[in-house]
């Protein structure tokens, strides 16, 4: 049964048509997911520029511009790599916002210490420093990274009103 588009994506949605802005996305562990919640929105396309699914290390740094010693000294999964990310999708995109999720969705670990479960998710927009906040999901994999594509967008959200 199909519910509906998120609340959440409707809200983002409507906050950047009122505001004439244009948000991008930049997503490793959701894999689209953040782009699907927004495209299931009407109206989406008056205000969403698009979203880069760079899932490898070397989809980062070619589509998004991050540094190989970002990436080496923090790791894939790190609010360095999140802040990065969200920066990358400014530069290559010609969105005023942008939001990146990159995160450890398991059910195995990948080798570094950080532990299954494990989300970072960066914003930035134009004239501003990039942020990034961590947060931690449980669950099955596709449920961790439905998780945090709706946190993606409540972080988004977030900062979108406070600026």
């Amino acid at each position: 049964m199909d519910r509906g588009p998120d609340r959440t994506a409707e809200r983002l949605i409507r906050l950047l048509a009122g505001r004439s802005l244009f948000l991008a996305a930049a997503e490793s562990c959701t894999a689209g997911l953040v782009a699907d919640l927004l495209g299931q929105v009407s109206g989406a396309s008056a205000c969403f520029w698009g979203s880069f699914v760079c899932y490898t290390p070397r989809a980062k740094m070619r589509m998004l511009g991050i540094g190989e010693e970002t990436l080496a000294r923090y790791g894939l999964v790190s609010g360095e790599t999140a802040r990065a990310m969200a920066a990358g999708a400014l530069e290559k995109s010609a969105a005023d916002a942008a939001v990146s999720v990159t995160g450890l969705a398991g059910p195995g670990g990948d080798g570094s210490s950080v532990p299954v479960g494990t989300v970072w998710i960066g914003t930035a927009l134009r004239d501003a420093a990039p942020q990034a906040e961590q947060v931690h999901f449980t669950g099955p994999r596709n449920e961790l990274r439905q998780k945090a594509a709706r946190a993606a967008l409540e972080h988004i959200l977030k900062r979108l009103t406070e600026e």
